[in-house]
């Protein structure tokens, strides 16, 4: 038995259309996994995620939310519990970051970063939590950071958000781990991604930062196929509560 195959499961990936997420929705989908896209901006229909999944001979189905307002989650899961009433694998990828130092950091950074990071994959997880509480299988992956561990430099909301993740993959665990469900998180290290973008364009930090990974290159999103594919598959039956880093080396560091 291929413990790594997801053939018939129905993963729900959140922020699916680009970088890491889209990443980590075609590693599903090279496993044989079906796959629910939703984000702010994705296009209903036409998009390059819906056709390189397709192309793989899976399905991909598009839903638009804002995940930064609360009344929008909860029409999307109306929605979506009412046509998927069984969601086998769901992914909390959907992030942002807002950069300011922390004595110039505005409410609005604050809110909007803690109600897309923190608030939006807590409500998804809680709400297809109970429909995989009630047949007893399931597994629920965090996109979490370097910053669910350390501090960070101008991101305070950013960090607070992501090190709140750190404890909520734990507190689901201790509940839901011995009910048939795994909750575990991946922790990306410096990747190429829009999220990086003012990081890579300054060259002092960007030099600074790429003179500490191992693996001497920044990360791509096709890095976590893989792992993706491990958190969702038979092969973590055993593992809960865990943030596996890939992060070319850096925590190690």
């Amino acid at each position: 038995m291929n413990v790594f195959d997801l053939t018939g499961k129905l993963a729900l990936v959140t922020g699916c259309n680009k970088g890491i997420g889209k990443g980590m929705a075609l590693g599903l989908a090279e496993a044989g996994a079906d796959i629910i896209g939703v984000s702010g901006s994705i296009e209903l229909e036409g998009s390059e995620i819906e056709k390189e999944v397709k192309a793989l001979g899976r399905t991909f189905t598009a839903y638009q939310a804002d995940l930064s307002n609360r009344e929008s989650i909860y029409a999307f899961l109306a929605t979506i519990q009412s046509i998927h009433p069984s969601i086998d694998i769901l992914i909390n990828n959907a992030g942002t970051i807002m950069r300011k130092p922390a004595a110039e950091h505005p409410d609005e950074y604050w809110d909007k970063v803690m109600s897309i990071n923190l608030d939006a994959p807590f409500i998804l997880a809680r709400e297809i939590g109970k429909q995989m509480l009630t047949r007893g299988s399931g597994k629920i992956i965090f996109t979490c950071s370097l910053l669910s561990f350390q501090g960070g430099i101008n991101v305070p909301g950013y960090a607070a958000s992501k090190g709140a993740l750190s404890s909520l993959i734990k507190a689901l665990a201790n509940e839901w781990a011995a009910k048939g469900i795994q909750v575990n998180g991946i922790a990306p290290g410096y990747i190429a991604t829009d999220n990086t973008e003012a990081l890579r364009e300054d060259a002092e930090r960007s030099a600074s930062i790429m003179a500490r990974i191992p693996a001497g290159r920044w990360g791509q999103p096709e890095d976590f196929k893989g792992p993706a594919v491990f958190l969702a598959s038979s092969a973590s039956d055993y593992v809960n509560g865990t943030i596996v880093t890939v992060d070319g080396g850096w925590m190690g560091r």
